[in-house]
């Protein structure tokens, strides 16, 4: 057990005062408000009255161990009424270590964000009310793309869950709030014909063509192209681990994509900028195609998937070459299929 008074610079130069609390391998923050440090005194009277208020700080610090100490494992550890509910969650989140932290620490952001625009300051778990989450709920749709919303939502339910399972709160307001469902956004993908139209036409970066057609051939994600690397390639064959899923995957690769990968070198094979200058010249490269949709560097990955189920390819066989741990993330790719062979049969209606 123990309490640790730290002080904090915030963004806007003021200084804050909090408490560390760890108790039975739980760990929360309790911000004191109410006292406040002059960042830069230049006066003796600002220089004690920080001096008054650092010790007015340690007892309040002493008294919480004191607290703790004499309940022991039967003390309430309800503190929502002193806890921000902001500065828990960044705690939280710093600890995460699952594959989806990007994802959590993103939500936390928009929660901050959300706050922000309805001028929320020092938000406390006790001031945390079911209003509040609808109206963040209501945020995320207005501030987010296809399943962005209900995906981040169910994150932030399952912070404040977390909060009610280590006894921050005794009660969780998102617990009767439904996630709003909000069917995902169509991807667009490349046609064949269009791929082959985008290789015959001319880029600034020879990489970054190299690369996502070679995409539009495996099918790999942003995040493997970029690192993949010389020793991933064995004939023709390529075998790496998904940076997303963690999961092994091994593609057969066929005489375009081979052409692409060009002469066997050392280290990685495609030598690439930063995900947002590729998609930049990507979208370039495509609106100079004269093809006109937003493509990005992940609707190449959609364009494989989409083709392959165009091409007769099997549900399962699909998955297994895009990586997917569950056949409903291949569904979208049939549905995008049946489109695309629908505007190919109605071309042909012309009597």
């Amino acid at each position: 057990m123990s309490v640790t008074l730290r002080t904090r610079i915030n963004s806007n130069g003021s200084t804050s005062l909090r408490l560390d609390i760890n108790f039975n391998g739980k760990r929360w923050i309790e911000t004191l408000q109410n006292i406040k440090i002059i960042t830069h005194p230049s006066t003796p009277e600002q220089r004690q009255k920080n001096k008054d208020n650092m010790a007015l700080a340690e007892k309040i610090a002493f008294q919480r161990g004191q607290e703790l100490d004499a309940g022991q494992h039967d003390i309430d550890l309800n503190q929502g009424k002193k806890i921000l509910v902001v500065d828990w969650m960044q705690s939280y989140v710093n600890k995460y270590k699952k594959k989806d932290l990007r994802n959590m620490q993103g939500v936390l952001n928009r929660f901050k964000s959300f706050l922000d625009e309805q001028k929320i300051k020092a938000l406390s778990f006790a001031q945390l009310k079911e209003h509040h989450i609808i109206d963040f709920q209501d945020y995320l749709l207005a501030h987010s793309i296809g399943e962005g919303s209900s995906s981040y939502f169910a994150r932030f339910k399952r912070l404040l869950k977390r909060a009610r399972q280590e006894g921050i709160i005794k009660y969780n307001p998102a617990q009767d709030v439904r996630t709003k469902g909000i069917k995902a956004r169509k991807k667009d993908v490349l046609s064949t014909d269009e791929i082959i139209t985008l290789s015959s036409t001319p880029i600034e970066s020879v990489e970054i063509r190299r690369a996502a057609l070679f995409c539009t051939m495996c099918g790999l994600r942003w995040i493997d192209v970029k690192q993949l690397e010389w020793k991933n390639i064995r004939g023709n064959s390529m075998s790496i681990r998904q940076t997303k899923t963690q999961e092994d995957l091994d593609i057969p690769l066929n005489n375009s994509a081979l052409k692409l990968l060009g002469k066997r070198g050392e280290g990685k094979v495609f030598n690439l900028p930063s995900a947002n200058g590729a998609n930049k010249t990507l979208g370039r490269w495509v609106k100079r195609a004269k093809i006109d949709r937003k493509i990005t560097w992940h609707n190449l990955r959609h364009s494989y998937g989409t083709a392959l189920i165009s091409l007769g390819t099997d549900v399962l066989t699909t998955s297994k070459l895009l990586g997917h741990k569950s056949l409903r993330h291949t569904q979208r790719y049939i549905d995008s299929s049946k489109e695309l062979k629908e505007a190919a049969i109605n071309k042909l209606d012309i009597l």
